[in-house]
């Protein structure tokens, strides 16, 4: 008889909500600080470091519902659903950041980037000016990188998480 064995989709999806949620609570505590156009690397480890955490616990949930047994296929696909999942709300999160709460936020954002070019002399004004109003246009077509590179980390930490929690089943 064939036992009930987990479904990676299942915990993709209920982690990457509470991975979506637990990022959306993160970004409006971080609009509330007017903090949502930094730039800091130290905010990008702690979203990671969020991400890490929700993924390690989903496939070490997994692995318990699995009778203690896991593939790093299984962990790979749980990390990589977890990050599509999440980055999916990244976007709809994004979408009504930059058209509800802040419409101002992608000139802010660019300012940020951009900023210490110019003040270096990297580039002029004009430059400044042009790379901003471009980007600006074309600030929607950062969405579907939003999504590549939410998998490609995702993946990155169900590699990780798998390579340290794979228990293959014995073979009799």
């Amino acid at each position: 008889m064939e036992e009930n064995q987990p479904k990676t989709g299942k915990f993709s999806l209920n982690y990457g909500l509470i991975l979506g949620g637990v990022s959306i609570i993160f970004g409006i505590m971080l609009y509330t600080q007017d903090m949502h156009t930094s730039q800091s690397p130290a905010l990008m480890i702690i979203g990671i470091a969020i991400a890490a955490i929700v993924t390690f616990i989903a496939i070490s949930n997994f692995k318990k519902a699995s009778g203690g047994y896991l593939t790093l296929g299984q962990a790979l696909k749980i990390g990589a659903g977890i990050a599509l999942i999440s980055g999916i709300i990244a976007v709809l999160y994004n979408i009504v950041l930059v058209n509800y709460m802040d419409p101002d936020a992608p000139s802010k954002i660019m300012d940020a980037r951009l900023g210490p070019a110019l003040e270096s002399g990297e580039i002029t004004k004009e430059q400044f000016d042009l790379q901003k109003e471009q980007s600006i246009k074309f600030w929607w077509m950062g969405y579907p990188f939003i999504l590549i590179i939410n998998i490609i980390i995702g993946l990155i930490l169900g590699l990780i998480t798998g390579l340290i929690l794979k228990k293959a089943k014995p073979a009799y």
